[in-house]
């Protein structure tokens, strides 16, 4: 996957730019997991409170059970965003909150900074893993999807590159992933004046011009 980097700090415009990811026409589906410790630390206005006070009683809280995460929606992502990132008490609380939650499970705090590819593969635990599918070539309809059709100039190049599509094995995917969110992303990622502490970054998979033609259509939603 190629890294797509935002080209501000600001949690507003970040935030922005994930609530864009998921609503223009190319998105296909989405594939948000957000583990219980996040909507417990969020409290009684995380819409899956509940859900998560109920699975933090039955299940180990230190493990890597599958049960500690629930698929969530577009909404419940930019709450937890907003929630963990937005300067204020509600983010203290959360941040408290969830302090209080890793000490219960007696998981120590990540040695790493905030948004360290590196420390990825072994983050544990992996709090927020969050990303969307592209519609494929071939299923764009002239009608729809005229501009990242017409992205390709000649249709000659777009009818090759959906000939490449249904040719290749396996087929190619189109996604959006941001980057994996655990403790020190959540905790540590944010400062008081509203900035993240380090570029966010999205994870970017398929073909480049129709990946180019998306991506600067989310950036003019979210006004970046």
């Amino acid at each position: 996957m190629t890294p797509f980097e935002l080209p501000t700090v600001s949690v507003e415009a970040t935030l922005r730019f994930v609530r864009a990811l998921g609503t223009h026409r190319y998105v296909a589906g989405r594939l948000h997991m957000i583990h219980a410790f996040v909507f417990e630390a969020l409290g009684d206005e995380a819409a899956g409170r509940a859900w998560a006070s109920t699975v933090l009683e039955t299940v180990d809280i230190a493990s890597r059970d599958e049960r500690l995460w629930r698929r969530s929606t577009d909404a419940e992502l930019l709450a937890v965003l907003d929630g963990f990132w937005t300067p204020g008490a509600r983010s203290e609380r959360a941040r408290e909150a969830l302090l209080g939650l890793l000490e219960r499970a007696e998981l120590e705090l990540p040695d790493t900074m905030p948004f360290d590819d590196d420390a990825e593969e072994g983050m544990h635990p992996l709090l927020v893993d969050a990303g969307w599918e592209l519609l494929p070539l071939m299923e764009l309809r002239e009608e729809r999807h005229r501009g990242a059709i017409e992205a390709f100039g000649e249709p000659i190049f777009f009818e090759a590159a959906v000939f490449d599509e249904e040719t290749s094995i396996p087929s190619p995917s189109y996604l959006h992933e941001l980057t994996a969110l655990g403790p020190a992303e959540l905790l540590f990622g944010a400062n008081p004046e509203g900035n993240l502490v380090a570029p966010f970054v999205l994870w970017v998979e398929g073909n480049e011009t129709y990946q180019d033609y998306v991506l600067r259509g989310v950036q003019r939603a979210a006004k970046l």
